[in-house]
Formats: structure tokens, C-alpha cells, sequence
């Protein structure tokens, strides 16, 4: 595994999505199988993707809001909810990210979405 990539992926998931929680994520699989799986997300997703040149951070984050809103997966799209709103999104505009994908995706992911970016608008 690259350590460089390691290092860099872990910088820009720190930034993003805050030290509580990438150390909360980390901790969780400490010691166990799991932690190479966090391991290979910081590589290779972040260290990989997040750190390319094509989009800015903000885009990332809203592309990323559409893409897990689709998959359904409401408690990895809590916490990049917050990420966006760290890389510049407005509440207007997550929401408007949210309500676009009713189309595509369906309203029940998009209700589920909503819900998981309401209670973060509402911890902030």
C-alpha cells in the first residue's frame, strides 16, 4: 500500500469531514478486519480521488450527496452532508442537490436523503 497516497487521503478526509469523525470511523475498526477496509477507502478513494485536479472540492461534495442519496446510504451521506457544507455548499443548495435526485432516483431516497441532511442542518 502506498503510504503517500495513505497520508494525502487522510489530509483531505480530515479536512472534509472533521478529525471527530474520521477518528470515530477509525476507531471503530481498530484491531479488527475492518481496518484495512478504512485503510483502503483512505487510500484509494480519498488518496486517490478526493486529492484529483478535475473538480473542486464543493463539486465532489455534491456529486457525492447524489450518488449516495441513489445508493440509499443515509448514514455515509450524514456525514458528507457536513463535508459539503465544510467545502463551501449552502444549505439551499444540498437541499436543492436532494430534491433533484427525487427524479432520478425516486422519492423515497429522496425523503431518506432529506431526513439524514435535516438533522445535520439541525446539529449545525
Amino acid at each position: 500500500m502506498s503510504d503517500e497516497r495513505f497520508e494525502a487521503g487522510m489530509a483531505i478526509r480530515r479536512r472534509v469531514m472533521g478529525d471527530g469523525y474520521v477518528d470515530r470511523a477509525v476507531a471503530r475498526t481498530e484491531g479488527t478486519e475492518s481496518a484495512q477496509v478504512q485503510r483502503f477507502i483512505t487510500e484509494n478513494v480519498w488518496g486517490s480521488v478526493w486529492t484529483r485536479d478535475g473538480l473542486a472540492p464543493r463539486d465532489s461534495s455534491l456529486l457525492t450527496i447524489g450518488i449516495l442519496t441513489a445508493l440509499r446510504t443515509t448514514e455515509e451521506l450524514a456525514g458528507h452532508v457536513r463535508g459539503a457544507l465544510t467545502n463551501g455548499l449552502t444549505r439551499d443548495e444540498i437541499t436543492e442537490a436532494i430534491v433533484q435526485t427525487a427524479g432520478y432516483c425516486g422519492a423515497p431516497a429522496a425523503l431518506a436523503a432529506m431526513r439524514a441532511a435535516q438533522q445535520v442542518f439541525d446539529e449545525a
